[in-house]
């Protein structure tokens, strides 16, 4: 397990106790730059050195960071702390996404933790969230999707040992294994 993945549910604390509207600079940073802090995405080790993405940016980092699955795919007892896997909800079309959500507890009632734009940080059913969204641009239960994390290819680094023998008259012998 990646050590950064360890620190998920700290980094959700960290936004819920800095949602508070007295944060000016916490307030600039946008639902997409929340969610992908609290996955690992950001190689910062604190929220208020994100800088804020747009809507390309964060399409670039759901390509890059992301693949897109069913729904299904997401075991039902699924809980972002006991799990390798990190799971998204996107809701728009993924080359223009609207808003992006953490999914943290399937089983929960309130499975799913975001920014949103009016509210501040928190955790929502799928209701709630869409209850933001419906309509504006069209967008309707259609325009969710879900995305797992893409984990980092574990480097494979071949050593060759050699042993090396040397013999009573001098003589020397090189011996390579993996």
């Amino acid at each position: 397990m990646d050590h950064k993945d360890l620190f998920v549910s700290e980094r959700i604390n960290e936004v819920t106790r800095m949602c508070g509207r007295e944060h000016a600079i916490y307030e600039k940073i946008s639902g997409f730059g929340i969610a992908l802090y609290v996955l690992g995405i950001f190689g910062d080790d604190d929220i208020m050195s994100i800088e804020d993405i747009d809507t390309n940016e964060a399409a670039v980092m759901l390509a890059e960071n992301f693949t897109e699955i069913k729904k299904e795919a997401i075991p039902s007892d699924y809980h972002i702390e006991n799990s390798e896997e990190k799971y998204l909800v996107v809701i728009g079309d993924p080359l223009f996404p609207k808003h992006f959500a953490v999914v943290v507890d399937s089983s929960a009632s309130k499975p799913f933790f975001s920014k949103m734009r009016y509210f501040g940080s928190g955790f929502d059913s799928l209701y709630e969230l869409m209850s933001s969204f419906l309509g504006e641009d069209g967008i309707g239960y259609d325009d969710i999707h879900y995305f797992r994390k893409n984990r980092k290819e574990a480097r494979v680094i071949s050593f060759e040992s050699k042993i090396y023998i040397v013999k009573n008259n001098g003589e020397s012998v090189v011996c390579a294994y993996n």
